[in-house]
């Protein structure tokens, strides 16, 4: 990891607070001064302040309510990004455990824990998420079957793996799936003929939203629902995690 980089995340200073004490030589590394910022730290070094020696807080967990309208990256120099929503120093440890689009709201998970993250966006693990979409029309009388047998999407050359479907009303439905292809969902339902009007995620895993969270709100992750992310559900069949609670899908 680079010098300034540790240095920011053991004191919870910004990046450029944390590059300041570094030119100044108010950082040694195994005793000595160190200028040079993008210096890389190793796990048996010594990294000092002030006599006190730095280390790295435990790997982060949390849960966001994504908002509609903001980007799901890291950085973008044109658009805000959920990032915003985060203190800057908290944002500069995190990365993002898969991704919403501008248009879609709900459950977004952060962490700096590369091998949890895997586990929860890897292909191969088959984790369930899902959404309430709200459509522009009724849905065609044999969605459930189509969607159970996998979607052959326009330009793509493998099936979808198989949806679960659950109709709310004539115009919303729950739908879980176990992949994240490109604008997967948009896509789906425009194959069958149907627009979505709005979108929202509600579940990854076993981990739904916390109904508590106003839209931009977050906060951590508790053990057990690190745990319940990976407890990852297989099509066909019905939603392997039952029905969700009533949720407000925000279109704009």
């Amino acid at each position: 990891m680079r010098l300034d980089r540790f240095v920011s995340q053991a004191t919870g200073l910004s990046r450029s607070q944390a590059r300041a004490l570094i030119r100044r030589g108010e950082i040694l590394l195994d005793g000595l001064p160190v200028k040079d910022q993008a210096r890389q730290v190793g796990g048996a070094q010594r990294v000092e302040r002030a006599g006190a020696t730095l280390a790295l807080p435990g790997p982060l967990y949390l849960m966001l309510n994504k908002p509609c309208g903001l980007l799901s990256a890291t950085s973008d120099g044109a658009q805000q990004t959920v990032l915003s929503l985060l203190p800057a120093s908290l944002a500069a440890r995190l990365h993002l455990v898969g991704r919403l689009d501008k248009a879609t709201s709900g459950l977004l998970l952060l962490t700096d824990d590369g091998a949890w993250s895997h586990r929860v966006t890897s292909p191969n693990h088959h984790c369930a998420k899902t959404y309430i979409a709200q459509l522009a029309e009724p849905l065609v009388d044999d969605a459930e079957r189509r969607l159970a047998q996998g979607l052959l999407l326009r330009n793509e050359t493998a099936p979808l793996r198989p949806a679960s479907l659950q109709r709310l009303d004539a115009l919303r439905v729950q739908i879980t799936i176990t992949e994240g292809r490109y604008h997967q969902l948009r896509r789906m339902f425009a194959a069958l003929a149907n627009p979505v009007v709005a979108l929202h995620r509600q579940r990854i895993g076993r981990l739904t939203r916390d109904e508590r969270l106003r839209p931009g709100q977050w906060r951590a992750l508790t053990p057990a629902e690190r745990a319940a992310v990976l407890h990852c559900g297989k099509m066909p069949g019905a939603d392997p995690f039952g029905p969700l609670p009533k949720v407000q899908v925000i279109t704009e």
